[in-house]
């Protein structure tokens, strides 16, 4: 991260998106006097869509290390499971609009922060960086991303690459392909995934809704490029031109590949069919390399894995962070949260257990897997986009659309033109 984030105008984009509007309030007390003026203390209530495998293992790791350095405070679990926070996001939003939030709450980093920072529904804690004493440490891009018209509204606890493919070796040399190889494009992959699918597996796994979104921005990002990828956020991409129809024309080639089930499915069961054999290959974030390595699988021997094909130099980016909610019972407690979120202790022990890498850059590489210090090279010299299926390339509001527009035309409900059409709306607000 030395280096500083290439980022070809995305995250500019993303951070003109979150500067449309910053109308919270200031948070306007220290870490050790709440508004209420009560002793320092107290339940916190975490929420998070953190409820099963290396999530939840991450977050527990977490839950650790804030035990250790906060003992005054009790930790209120508030996870809420289902579609990498789909589920969690509704109720949140229905907390939220009855003046009911929790004491802080997970968000992606980026344009996701928009919804909630137009309608003055978090806080603005920079004094908290500087307090927690994480400027010097997180990379400044990063910190450019999280700062609106002067003021930053969450604490990032991680980073991940979204632009990962995981494959079963023994699968793939049952196929007759060589376990160590590596596709340029994705033409290149269709030949692999012909080839599984002759030899009576599934070729490429997912699961519901927001993974079809994930494999889709992987799909613009190899057809269109870093540059172009980026324009469909910034408007400068057409959303129906010949290029994305290409790119559209790929990911239907895609879908056809996977399994039938897959809507019933979430991240860890899509993932698990790779574990299990019964899959060659799974598109995903890189939290997957906790699953396997918690199920005692050895990368190189059980797993290998490699950017997606067309994709090589381009690190897909997104962040979980928290916030401060205006009108958190507890905001002590929640800076408390916060701050060992920002901690090193924090940063290593949750991201060791989760498979993202730090948000801080003094974090011990030798800490960490081997796949977590390739990321961590890939984030300091890749070009790196923003994700759309995890917060950093456009609000929930346009993030939902397209999640629709995908799960009408992946279920048969629309045809290919409709899916186009549907997308270049979505994306238009």
């Amino acid at each position: 991260m030395r280096n500083g984030l290439r980022v070809a105008g995305a995250l500019v984009g993303t951070a003109a998106l979150l500067a449309l509007a910053a109308c919270s309030g200031d948070s306007g007390s220290d870490s050790t006097s709440g508004g209420s003026g009560e002793a320092a203390g107290g339940d916190v209530e975490v929420f998070t869509w953190w409820a099963s495998g290396s999530e939840k293992a991450g977050l527990d790791a977490l839950v650790t290390v804030f035990d250790e350095q906060h003992p005054d405070y009790t930790f209120v679990n508030g996870a809420v499971a289902g579609g990498a926070g789909s589920a969690a996001k509704d109720l949140l939003q229905t907390r939220l609009q009855a003046n009911d939030p929790p004491d802080t709450f997970q968000a992606h980093a980026g344009a996701e922060l928009t919804d909630y920072i137009d309608a003055a529904q978090i806080e603005d804690i920079s004094d908290l960086y500087d307090q927690y004493g994480v400027t010097d440490v997180f990379p400044e891009d990063l910190i450019d991303l999280l700062t609106v018209d002067g003021k930053i509204y969450s604490m990032p606890s991680n980073i991940h690459r979204s632009n990962m493919v995981w494959a079963n070796p023994a699968v793939l040399t049952e196929a007759g392909l060589d376990p160590t190889a590596t596709y340029d494009t994705l033409d290149d992959w269709f030949v692999a995934l012909d080839a599984v699918q002759a030899a009576g597996k599934t070729p490429l796994s997912v699961g519901q809704t927001w993974t079809q979104v994930n494999l889709l921005e992987t799909v613009l990002m190899a057809d269109l490029g870093a540059e172009a990828y980026n324009g469909l956020w910034d408007g400068s991409t057409d959303w129906e031109s010949p290029e994305v129809t290409a790119a559209l024309e790929d990911f239907e080639q895609l879908m056809s590949y996977t399994n039938t089930d897959r809507d019933g499915l979430d991240w860890p069961e899509a993932t698990q069919l790779v574990m299990d054999g019964q899959a060659a290959y799974n598109v995903m974030g890189d939290w997957a390399v906790a699953a396997f390595e918690g199920a005692d699988k050895v990368a190189g021997t059980d797993f290998v894995y490699f950017p997606v094909p067309g994709t090589d130099g381009m690190f897909g980016f997104l962040a979980d962070s928290f916030t401060l909610p205006v009108g958190a019972k507890n905001p002590d407690g929640a800076k408390a949260w916060i701050e060992t979120v920002s901690s090193l202790e924090g940063q290593t022990a949750f991201n060791k257990a989760k498979g993202s890498i730090p948000a801080r850059t003094d974090a011990n590489p030798d800490d960490f897997s081997e796949y977590q210090q390739t990321a961590i090279t890939s984030f300091a010299e890749d070009t790196i986009l923003p994700s759309l299926a995890h917060g950093a390339a456009a609000s929930v509001t346009v993030s939902n659309a397209i999640s629709d527009a995908t799960s009408k035309f992946t279920s048969g409900a629309s045809d290919l033109s409709q899916y186009q059409a549907d997308l270049a709306a979505a994306a238009a607000g």
